[in-house]
């Protein structure tokens, strides 16, 4: 490809696009929305998830134990416990201890729960924490039965849920990703449509003498590309500065572990311009196979 061509190229695609500069610009406009929806569903996605793995990380089995056996027999259930598939780590709280877990949580520095108590009710128990949160209940049932084990909790109803709003909060992003990826698709597929039918008797005269395939195609490709790029620019430059200043906010209001590091942000945002690149270029080759016979 020689700079003559090159050149020609950059300005056919430019002159079609100043022709159509209404069409052009609505595109623009609404591929920036599609791609501004696409990536803040993205970063909504992900914050989501890492919200959900930080919680599921915090989910852990409480198991209480028989108040008659001894610290011997309570040493040997825990060694049981730790040989358990799943069983990441397994922490043993003394009754004391569980006491004051619950005044510091529960009572702070107004209200003495010993005081208050004849007697401390809890009983000694182990804290165990697994490898995988989706098998808490399946581990819960293997402790369960051992003999010593009292009883065991696991927040059983929040757990279920909270799996629930994983499973939910991915499929609606993946659905909303691929509705809006579409989208952008048919915005710049009617652009280039309405480029190549003003253009075709342009096109029928090259392809009478001979013009190649590519040397037609090439105009449209670059306006696609354009119309992608610009939109995907205009894109996360909102969502860089929306992004950037909900964060700032977020973090003096709620300690959650929303995304913030710079690399991380700044792949997600090289992505979506080179998604830009990608409909562009997807729509335009769509257009061309369908709308011109070359």
């Amino acid at each position: 490809m020689n700079m003559r061509n090159l050149k020609y190229f950059f300005s056919e695609a430019f002159k079609s696009l100043y022709r159509n500069r209404v069409l052009t610009f609505a595109t623009i406009a609404n591929v920036a929305i599609c791609i501004l929806i696409l990536g803040a569903a993205i970063l909504l996605i992900l914050n989501a998830s890492s919200i959900i793995a930080s919680l599921e990380s915090d989910v852990e089995i409480i198991a209480y134990i028989d108040k008659d056996i001894s610290s011997q027999e309570t040493k040997a259930l825990q060694e049981k416990i730790e040989k358990i598939d799943g069983v990441k780590a397994v922490d043993f709280i003394s009754r004391e201890e569980g006491l004051k877990n619950l005044q510091e949580k529960f009572g702070g520095t107004e209200y003495d729960l010993g005081s208050t108590l004849e007697k401390n009710p809890l009983r000694d128990s182990f804290a165990i924490q697994v490898t995988d949160p989706h098998q808490v209940p399946e581990t819960a049932q293997k402790i369960e039965i051992l003999n010593g084990v009292y009883k065991v909790n696991y927040g059983k109803g929040v757990v279920e849920r909270l799996f629930q709003v994983t499973k939910w909060v991915r499929v609606v992003g993946l659905i909303t990703i691929i509705l809006l990826t579409f989208g952008a698709i048919f915005l710049i597929s009617t652009t280039i449509r309405l480029a190549v039918f003003s253009r075709r008797k342009e096109v029928y005269l090259m392809k009478l003498i001979g013009a190649s395939d590519w040397f037609v195609r090439m105009p449209f490709f670059l306006e696609g590309i354009f119309l992608g790029l610009t939109g995907a620019i205009i894109a996360v430059l909102f969502l860089a500065l929306g992004y950037g200043s909900l964060t700032g906010q977020a973090h003096t209001i709620l300690f959650l572990p929303i995304i913030t590091d710079a690399n991380y942000l700044l792949n997600i945002y090289l992505g979506l311009l080179a998604a830009g690149v990608l409909l562009g270029f997807t729509a335009t080759y769509f257009s061309l196979n369908k709308y011109l016979d070359v």
